[in-house]
């Protein structure tokens, strides 16, 4: 059967009422517009359905807003929360006056960045392994005015929550600051909401390996398997409407903010990299660490770029409360064997197609689309121009003499820092056209408004530190 009657079948044995065209908006958030299923046909499944573009973010302006959802029929799959019978496609956006593939929308870019690859005869395959923490909490409150200011959350796993009166007691088990990797329960209290997600991602495609609890009280992780670049970044969009849902439907409610508690580790996404051509992995070797040339090479190429990276990889504000020295966060750019404070790690492992470069900055409020795809061209960048990484530094970098620390390179500061980098060097981005000029533009735009949002909006601890001066 042809991919559309094989959606056309699965419609019909799942009994569906609802089928699910999803798009990525610039920012990575999930979007999507249901059709009752009367409407779906071969025809519609071929053609696509027509959206207003201009109200998403960072698009479309009014008077050009008509848009395409072409969906990606490979990509089929029921939804676990829907009430009434649904399934999901992916779905590439399209410019409806030429049909061809939007320059704005990420997905795209994906798929143009594994071509370009390709194209350029280093490998045929770019597999990508993000780690994606988050946590959750049991209850969130947030406000702001131009004359009140807050935010709280609370959760039973919280270590302030130790004198806290519970219905029935409080019970007392919980993990203390930066003491949650990996008490058994009950200090784990979270071990099957986490195996309820790992479950229902399984259910919906997704190789699924592992969950665990993170460092800090009420953060978590959840293990998927490695997959190639445009396949794992749909993956991570399944990630994170899984959590999110199943929390959802235990009462609670999980974020992927990196840094929304003060005081303890953040929450980041540790991106797995390698390439492999005809078959073999293109990143083993007899160099350092066993890896290749070109393996070296292309971290050469990340940390070169890092600090433009960053505008992807760390997308947000809040991203660079997490990127600061002393909390497991890695902001000094060098590459090591297995030291977990360098920026980019090499994972240990005796079988040439476990090696790998794991670029340790990220975080999961990238666009993973954006973010994997903009590694990418960067590390490609560095095998084109053979930009070596120097030594390897196998020391705790957060120990370092300040002699010896002034010479390492640091990621962006802020999103600022990471928006004025992205400025001054993104024509790596721009090779095959990959990412165009108006894309960047555009979502630099986004970026700005935010960083202007948040430079000009008093804050709660300024109160506490200037009020009476």
């Amino acid at each position: 059967m042809s991919d559309a009657q094989n959606v056309l079948q699965m419609i019909k044995d799942n009994e569906v009422k609802y089928v699910d065209f999803r798009f990525t908006d610039p920012r990575g958030k999930w979007m999507h517009i249901a059709q009752h299923v009367n409407t779906v046909d071969e025809d519609l499944l071929d053609e696509g359905i027509m959206f207003d573009g201009s109200s998403i973010e960072g698009w479309k302006v009014i008077n050009e807003s008509d848009m395409t959802l072409k969906p990606d029929l490979s990509t089929a799959v029921m939804d676990p929360f829907a009430a009434q019978p649904q399934l999901i496609l992916y779905c590439d956006v399209l410019e409806p006056s030429t049909g061809q593939p939007y320059e704005r929308d990420p997905r795209t870019t994906a798929k143009r960045a594994e071509a370009y690859m390709s194209q350029a005869g280093v490998g045929d395959t770019a597999f990508f392994g993000p780690e994606a923490e988050f946590f959750v909490f049991d209850d969130v409150k947030f406000g702001t005015d131009m004359h009140h200011c807050f935010y709280k959350f609370d959760s039973e796993e919280g270590p302030y929550m130790s004198g806290a009166e519970f219905e029935g007691g409080n019970l007392g088990h919980r993990p203390r600051v930066k003491g949650g990797y990996f008490p058994v329960p009950p200090v784990d209290s979270g071990t099957d909401l986490r195996a309820e997600m790992v479950t229902v991602m399984e259910e919906m495609g997704i190789n699924v390996e592992k969950h665990h609890h993170e460092v800090a009280p009420s953060q978590h992780e959840l293990g998927i398997s490695f997959n190639t670049l445009v396949k794992c970044a749909d993956d991570m969009q399944i990630y994170k409407y899984v959590v999110h849902n199943v929390a959802h439907a235990y009462g609670k409610t999980a974020t992927f903010m990196p840094k929304p508690v003060f005081g303890d580790n953040g929450s980041g996404m540790h991106c797995h990299q390698s390439i492999w051509k005809d078959g073999k992995p293109a990143f083993a070797g007899d160099g350092y660490a066993g890896l290749s040339e070109q393996a070296l090479y292309y971290i050469g190429g990340i940390i070169k770029h890092a600090r433009a990276l960053n505008a992807f990889t760390n997308p947000t504000t809040n991203s660079y409360k997490r990127l600061v020295p002393g909390y497991e966060a890695p902001v000094l750019l060098a590459y090591s064997s297995r030291n977990r404070s360098a920026a980019c790690r090499i994972p240990h492992g005796n079988s040439p197609k476990s090696k790998r470069v794991e670029v340790r900055f990220p975080d999961p409020t990238a666009n993973p689309y954006l973010a994997f795809s903009a590694m990418l061209m960067a590390g490609l960048d560095g095998i084109r121009n053979k930009i070596h990484p120097g030594d390897a530094m196998d020391k705790n970098l957060y120990d370092l003499p300040p002699e010896e620390l002034k010479d390492v390179p640091n990621v962006a500061g802020s999103l600022r820092e990471a928006l004025t980098a992205l400025e001054a060097d993104h024509e790596f981005l721009l090779q095959g056209d990959v990412f165009t000029k108006d894309q960047i533009e555009g979502y630099m735009e986004l970026k700005w408004e935010e960083v202007e949002t948040f430079e000009t909006a008093p804050h709660p601890i300024e109160f506490h530190m200037y009020y009476s001066v």
